[in-house]
């Protein structure tokens, strides 16, 4: 199982966990295990916000490539882990059923299975939370803007042109009369299915307590299905692309080297080594080797 150069090697009992998922996921493929997943190349070349963060606007940005977020400033930005977890899951459907009308299922629970979350109630339960990150997704508009000198490209979309859920908070079991569903925007169905990026889903729900590891996941195996030689990407770069929200460098640097250690642990084959200057990547493997990928 390869490792990260230079980092920490103190075994944590998420470490633990990890490895024991990671073992499962080397001996059974993400096709074999119906485990293939799907995430949306617009939203991981930036990705959004990891906390909550003030105002109705978010900026992230990657090299020529920039990524706006706007919302209604009553709902606010979608922000953490269960946005990134309802995105797989919608782009995953998107992809297989090749439909912008997607079922979310009957029940609240069923689907919060889906997404790999336990059902509890409160204020700070898991099912406010879904509800409140699933309205912030589906209200806030995404910008996706290219701009090297010599041209331009925008795309402006939202996720959801439409969505119907018919979700009993009081009793998630409890069946409506009428199946809840998301009708992605025409744009946003377009880009998904044109360029999906293949992830293993097991993958993706070991690491879900952290946004900054679905993130950096997302992207080592997308970077490694184009990468022809090895580079450097300087931790300004990074940190513009991973963690705006931190305010000094050695403190992204810290944080994101923590969560790279999560994600070489169920990725082995990811090859990535921190340098003084910034993140060495080398050609390696995509997680998932789709029919006819010989790399």
């Amino acid at each position: 199982m390869s490792t990260v150069v230079g980092m920490k090697t103190t075994t944590k009992p998420s470490i633990e966990r990890l490895l024991n998922q990671a073992v499962a996921i080397e001996t059974e493929s993400a096709q074999d295990a119906g485990a293939l997943g799907f995430m949306a190349r617009a939203m991981i070349q930036a990705t959004l916000p990891h906390k909550k963060v003030a105002g109705n606007e978010f900026e992230r940005r990657n090299g020529n490539y920039t990524l706006t977020l706007l919302a209604p400033s009553k709902v606010g930005l979608p922000y953490g882990t269960i946005p990134r977890l309802l995105l797989a899951w919608l782009t995953t459907e998107a992809v297989k059923t090749r439909s912008r009308e997607l079922e979310l299922g009957d029940n609240l629970s069923g689907f919060m299975r889906d997404l790999d979350m336990v059902p509890t109630g409160g204020q700070w339960g898991s099912i406010n939370r879904l509800k409140d990150q699933t309205r912030r997704l589906f209200c806030c508009t995404v910008s996706a803007t290219y701009e090297d000198g010599q041209k331009m490209a925008f795309l402006n979309q939202s996720i959801a042109s439409n969505a119907m859920l018919w979700w009993e908070a009081k009793d998630p079991e409890q069946a409506a009369l009428w199946h809840s569903t998301v009708t992605l925007s025409e744009s946003f169905f377009n880009e998904v299915v044109s360029h999906p990026v293949p992830v293993d889903m097991r993958a993706v729900k070991a690491l879900k307590k952290s946004p900054m590891a679905l993130d950096t996941y997302s992207w080592l195996t997308y970077r490694a299905s184009y990468a022809q030689r090895p580079s450097v990407i300087p931790w300004p770069k990074l940190a513009l692309q991973f963690g705006s929200e931190y305010t000094r460098q050695r403190d992204f640097k810290a944080a994101f080297l923590e969560e790279l250690r999560k994600v070489t642990t169920v990725y082995s084959g990811a090859q990535a080594e921190p340098t003084e200057g910034g993140l060495l990547v080398r050609p390696s493997l995509t997680h998932i080797l789709m029919k006819g990928n010989k790399k």
